[in-house]
């Protein structure tokens, strides 16, 4: 794909049928540039870009981009939401339980839902939301211990 053929954050609001805002092209940028970013990191990054943005709008932007798919949150246990840029796959998350340092984890299966529920109850899965737990290698060296969720 050519620089040409990548839309620009303000073409792929119109495309989600959102209304363009340097405010919104702001909060998708940010959340991009940085890596599983809560609210406060993102609002920061809004700022930079744009000058005053309330939190209560980055809430709604968040929300409004999440509902769009352009945009995903996490939100491990005992930790608050999280926002990625990375949506176009099947992957899930690997949450330190010192530090709570969040990274990426390719799939082995690749596509949507990756594990196979022993009873589905009836219900048309798909999706299946992994989140793997331990220690980072900084808080293992360091000898951390879990923080309690």
């Amino acid at each position: 794909m050519t620089a040409s053929q990548i839309p620009t954050p303000a073409e792929e609001l119109r495309g989600a049928g959102l209304r363009v805002t340097a405010a919104r092209v702001a909060l998708l940028e940010a959340v991009r540039a940085g890596d599983h970013l809560g609210v406060e990191a993102i609002a920061s990054g809004v700022r930079d870009r744009v000058g005053h943005v309330s939190l209560q709008a980055v809430y709604e932007g968040l929300h409004a981009l999440t509902a769009a798919g352009l945009i995903r949150r996490i939100e491990p246990a005992g930790s608050p939401a999280r926002f990625e840029g990375r949506i176009g796959d099947n992957h899930h998350h690997v949450v330190c339980r010192s530090c709570g340092v969040v990274a990426d984890v390719d799939c082995e299966v690749g596509e949507a839902p990756c594990l196979t529920a022993s009873d589905d109850h009836g219900f048309a899965i798909d999706e299946a939301e992994v989140i793997y737990w331990g220690l980072c290698p900084d808080c293992s060296t360091a000898g951390s211990a879990p923080r309690a969720l």
